[in-house]
């Protein structure tokens, strides 16, 4: 409990990072593989992440960002996109707890059709709100795990949308939610801690 408590409390988002600290694919998939652990709504896994390593296109994604410099020298740009189709994969998610007995084909029958009706009656603003809440959940589990391998990131909303997804080449079904930064924070450059509100002023016991 100590180990989380610290965890929680060093997690800073950083606003600058030092120059030539590469990340490479399969320090971001140990992270990616804490990540597939957050919530998502009926486990439908509404997440998608664009993790850009390459110096060329990262330095096309800053200039979708408004030229901001620590997504220059961040060690890789994470886009995170919330799936608004989601539901549409329900089939295949649950068909594993059919195949595993934990389901009966009646009960995946009336899981798969509950939650599929749910989406489509509900209508395109709840499932791009849907998007959005599932990959912003997903978005926290990221920056916790990358701080738990020893990486800083900084969460994002500074880019233009549209631009990004012309960029990497995003369809119109994924929801840009955020841009994540990761690197090695410059420390010495960093600002003292913002304001935080005691407890009652943002909790209310009834």
């Amino acid at each position: 409990m100590e180990s989380f408590k610290r965890l929680v409390t060093e997690r800073r988002s950083a606003s600058n990072f030092m120059e030539n600290h590469p990340i490479t694919p399969m320090e971001l998939d140990e992270i990616f593989e804490l990540v597939k652990m957050a919530p998502s709504a009926f486990n439908l896994q509404h997440t998608n992440y664009v993790a850009v390593i390459d110096p060329q296109i990262k330095e096309s994604v800053k200039k979708a960002a408004y030229g901001q410099h620590k997504v220059g020298t961040s060690s890789a740009v994470i886009i995170v996109l919330g799936d608004k189709k989601a539901y549409k994969e329900t089939e295949r998610i649950y068909e594993g707890l059919l195949m595993l007995g934990i389901l009966n084909k009646q009960e995946y029958d009336h899981a798969v059709q509950d939650t599929v009706s749910m989406y489509e009656s509900r209508g395109e603003l709840f499932q791009r709100d849907e998007a959005i809440r599932n990959a912003s959940l997903s978005a926290m589990m990221f920056m916790l795990a990358a701080k738990s391998k020893g990486w800083d990131t900084c969460p994002m909303i500074g880019f233009d949308p549209e631009q990004m997804k012309g960029v990497l080449n995003i369809s119109d079904q994924y929801e840009p939610v955020m841009m994540i930064t990761i690197g090695k924070e410059k420390v010495q450059s960093r600002k003292p801690r913002g304001y935080r509100k005691p407890i009652a002023e943002f909790v209310k016991y009834v």
